[in-house]
């Protein structure tokens, strides 16, 4: 089971979000059939989606990160609610790139250069839209860049996926550290010093897969808030599409029906067709 955590760290001058998302990026690549830096580049952004989506005040809020790239993933789309369900699809799922000299998979050069958009919104009120030009196409260092510049709040970002040699994922997660307005100098510099001596999000999983016992490691002694399930989860379903269906109007519903064959509509973001005969489309009229 994923989990997610949410708490305080250094007399409460710091909050942290931390998840472990392994089963929830596995289940991407599934559906995807991703290649392996394409599953870590998904999987990064699921995951940081999932905590950010966390931040959300109200049940029908939803966080989506959208970035469009000139690199051979051609871009990547994922959306996230207050409760853990995550969602997402990439362009191109089948890059095959090099390993980078240290032996990781190259992100950053498969993401390429382009833009990072975080849209907040629910289904009555307006959006809210930042965008940025991405810093490095690492994901964890464009998020780190986005908090600075759009939402001015001091923020470390760190994500990371450990694919196995068979293609399946040994490890995902990451964490969101964001220093509140009245945190001390002192704060300040012991972070700083944590981030450099402690070893990459991935490296923490070998050891211990609990994201607590992560954030005890990087912040000490930490106080939890509140915790919940990751999951991927889409939420497309048959009545929504027949929804859509009907959003097309009576005259293209005819013009479908005189065709007179059945109707396909896919989702691109669990793969599921959904199919609907003549003679549901003329119910539907």
């Amino acid at each position: 089971m994923d989990r997610m955590i949410q708490g305080l760290a250094y007399g409460n001058e710091l909050r942290f979000y931390a998840a472990y998302t392994k089963d929830t990026v596995q289940e991407a690549a599934r559906i995807h059939g991703t290649a392996p830096v394409c599953s870590a580049a998904l999987g990064r952004l699921l995951t940081a989606a999932a905590m950010m989506g966390r931040m959300e005040k109200n049940e029908d809020d939803l966080v989506t990160l959208r970035i469009e790239s000139d690199g051979p993933i051609g871009g990547m789309t994922v959306t996230a609610d207050i409760n853990g369900h995550v969602k997402g699809l990439i362009n191109n799922a089948k890059i095959e790139l090099p390993l980078k000299e240290n032996g990781h998979l190259d992100v950053g050069r498969a993401v390429g250069k382009g833009t990072l958009s975080v849209i907040r919104g629910s289904a009555d009120r307006d959006p809210y839209i930042g965008q940025i030009q991405l810093a490095s196409g690492e994901i964890g260092d464009d998020l780190t860049y986005y908090y600075a510049e759009s939402e001015q709040i001091p923020t470390s970002v760190g994500l990371g996926v450990l694919v196995d040699r068979d293609l399946s994922i040994m490890h995902a997660g990451g964490f969101i550290l964001q220093l509140l307005p009245f945190a001390s100098e002192e704060t300040i510099s012991a972070l700083e010093n944590s981030l450099k001596e402690h070893a990459s999000v991935t490296d923490f999983f070998k050891e211990d897969t609990d994201p607590e016992s992560m954030m005890r490691k990087l912040l000490g002694d930490i106080v939890i808030e509140d915790e919940c399930e990751v999951s991927y989860r889409c939420s497309c379903n048959r009545q929504r599409v027949e929804k859509a269906l009907i959003s097309l109007g009576r005259d293209e519903l005819s013009k479908l029906i005189a065709e007179g064959e059945e109707v396909k509509l896919h989702c691109d973001f669990c793969n599921k067709d959904y199919v609907f005969s003549v003679d549901e489309v003329k119910a539907l009229i």
